[in-house]
């Protein structure tokens, strides 16, 4: 049978209330927190969530928007927002929104019904208008408004590296393949730091900017490649755009780095102790996600503090580079 509060309570020696405020995370003596911890432990008691929400007009759950849980960048993000929740109690809800703008819509609408009391957002739909100062919510990689926090890799200084790295090993003809997304948001600045980078030196990027979503992307990316055939050193939006560049390139007998070298942008893996697919310009995925659930708190509780967090990105050697 399920243990009770009271049971708890009786265990441990004290009143119900100690027990309810142990439970809802309100602090009491450390003495009596290890006592009711203990008979929590003993008993094996499991809160009734609904009734603490109700109580609280809280659901210690957090929504998660992503555009796809088949990404490796969305789903490690996902797996570390959900890692730091749970040490601090609460309980994560994904949204695969499939890059669908009412999906996200409705998962706001739960947002504004208390069914979830905030939501992380990786999203590049539509939904500027449902977003607003008064929901708990905060977004990566796009700057909604001022009062709307978000947290971001330096994109900017990404795409710099990019063009410095390739420079440094021995790159001469560059470019930049693409997709440009009609909802403005900070990946962009990857084109422009390593565009600007290169152009401060004198030096000419040719460009594969294709609007998303995008049709025959490999064709695309062929007849670039075919109209330019000089170009030995390529920075690309992600690093699945890579992978896509080098399938293309390999058709056309020319392999990385022996031929051109390429770097991408994210540090995707396929398992933590594996290798980068390619060499890329690496986000700090672990400390996006924590940054982003202690901002989303922050908000939650109604504090002040930074609204715009950006974190370093560093080089990492996936063999698509020379040594």
């Amino acid at each position: 049978m399920k243990a009770t509060m009271k049971e708890v309570a009786e265990l441990a020696g004290v009143g119900l209330g100690t027990v309810s405020r142990v439970v809802n995370g309100v602090k009491v003596k450390d003495s009596t927190l290890k006592k009711v911890e203990d008979a929590i432990r003993e008993l094996n008691y499991q809160p009734d969530e609904y009734a603490r929400g109700l109580k609280t007009n809280r659901s210690h759950i957090i929504a998660l928007i992503i555009p796809t849980i088949w990404h490796p960048f969305f789903s490690e993000f996902a797996y570390h927002v959900e890692k730091d929740l749970a040490k601090r109690g609460q309980k994560l809800f994904i949204c695969n929104a499939e890059e669908d703008g009412q999906k996200e819509f409705e998962y706001l609408q739960m947002l504004e019904k208390n069914k979830v009391d905030g939501i992380i957002g990786i999203t590049y739909s539509d939904i500027d208008q449902y977003v607003s100062s008064n929901l708990p919510f905060v977004s990566i990689d796009r700057h909604f408004s001022e009062r709307i926090p978000y947290v971001t890799s330096d994109n900017y200084g990404g795409g710099k590296l990019a063009a410095e790295v390739l420079i440094e090993k021995g790159a001469t003809q560059f470019a930049f393949i693409g997709g440009t997304n009609q909802f403005e948001n900070e990946t962009e600045l990857r084109k422009v730091g390593f565009s600007e980078t290169l152009q401060k030196k004198g030096l000419v990027v040719k460009k594969l900017d294709m609007l998303e979503p995008i049709d025959n992307l490999h064709e695309k990316i062929e007849k670039f490649l075919v109209d330019n055939p000089d170009i030995d050193g390529i920075f690309t939006v992600n690093d699945f755009m890579a992978l896509n560049v080098i399938k293309v390139s390999e058709k056309l007998n020319r392999f990385a780095p022996a031929d051109y070298q390429i770097i991408g942008f994210d540090g995707l893996k396929s398992a933590v102790d594996q290798e980068y697919y390619v060499s890329t310009v690496a986000q700090p995925i672990e400390l996006m996600a924590k940054e982003a659930v202690q901002l989303l708190v922050n908000v939650i509780e109604k504090k002040t503090g930074e609204t715009r967090i950006v974190l370093p990105v560093q080089f990492e050697d996936g063999g698509t580079t020379k040594v």
